[in-house]
């Protein structure tokens, strides 16, 4: 059984589309399912369209704009099934590809459409700035993350409920759930899948969502494992007072005494606060 979330915003063009393509792939499976649409405050013709189209569904509507994010909570708060799916209204990731998601969802918490497939449609702008994301993520979370912030991916209501009240309202929603789960040593499978142009224009603001990213990522292994972020600054800390201490001894015939002293110990300080919040981190467990 299987509660199908469907954030939509202004997708006229695609919203019935992909709800037939859904149809008819769960027919082909053995799940008993749910489709929840929320509507994001469209301005277009989307929930005229969702009305009228003769597939059931539930429609939840915001009042104004709240986010892609708050648009999936809702959809998640209000599905009966603990097995979520979630995919995209704008065609962009192959509903057929359902069926693989749904099989592996048997085996892991979350199960992840990766857009690695063959064809796989992506502007190369945002191409470079999810390369860095995703190798940051992959530093810190210490696991390889073929797609940090797929769209189209299958998970536990149980497990994500856990995860809710950090879960931002916006875009980077699914990179944070998946910083979140892995740092939790929850089991991620991911499934290539190809990705598609969309129609229209994209809602995603390249350089304020990137940022987004990039912040939520550090939170979440702050919250989850801040050794990882307290470690490393404080090694960096102590060779950068190393290197104060011969470049000056051997370029000046001088030791900076107090500059590496500060920095070491801010260094020591920087460790000590890592160990105390992995201490807090892990009582709180």
């Amino acid at each position: 059984m299987v509660s199908i979330v469907i954030p939509v915003y202004n997708e006229e063009a695609t919203v019935e589309k992909v709800l037939r393509e859904i149809e008819s792939a769960m027919r082909q499976t053995q799940f008993d399912y749910e489709i929840i649409i929320v509507d994001d405050a469209s301005v277009d013709r989307s929930k005229e369209i969702i009305k009228n189209c003769d597939v059931k569904v539930k429609l939840y509507e915001n009042s104004s704009n709240r986010g892609y994010g708050a648009s999936i909570k809702t959809g998640i708060a209000n599905a009966i099934y603990d097995l979520i799916l979630i995919v995209d209204a704008d065609g962009t990731y192959p509903i057929s590809d359902i069926q693989t998601l749904l099989k592996e969802s048997a085996n892991h918490d979350m199960v992840v459409g990766s857009r690695t497939g063959q064809n796989v449609v992506s502007h190369p702008l945002r191409k470079i700035a999810k390369w860095f994301i995703r190798k940051l993520a992959i530093l810190l979370t210490g696991t390889n993350i073929p797609d940090l912030n797929s769209g189209f991916r299958v998970m536990k209501k149980s497990v994500a409920e856990k995860f809710i009240h950090l879960l931002p309202d916006g875009f980077s929603l699914t990179s944070t759930i998946t910083v979140a789960m892995l740092t939790n040593k929850y089991s991620v499978k991911y499934i290539p899948v190809d990705y598609y142009s969309r129609k229209g224009k994209s809602k995603i603001s390249p350089i304020n969502d990137t940022l987004n990213f990039i912040q939520l990522i550090i939170r979440m292994v702050l919250y989850f494992d801040p050794l990882k972020i307290f470690i490393p600054l404080s090694l960096f800390l102590v060779l950068l007072a190393t290197s104060v201490f011969f470049i000056s001894w051997l370029l000046f015939g001088l030791i900076m005494n107090v500059t590496v002293g500060i920095i070491m110990m801010t260094a020591v300080a920087v460790m000590s606060i890592g160990m105390l919040a992995d201490l807090i981190d892990k009582r709180l467990r």
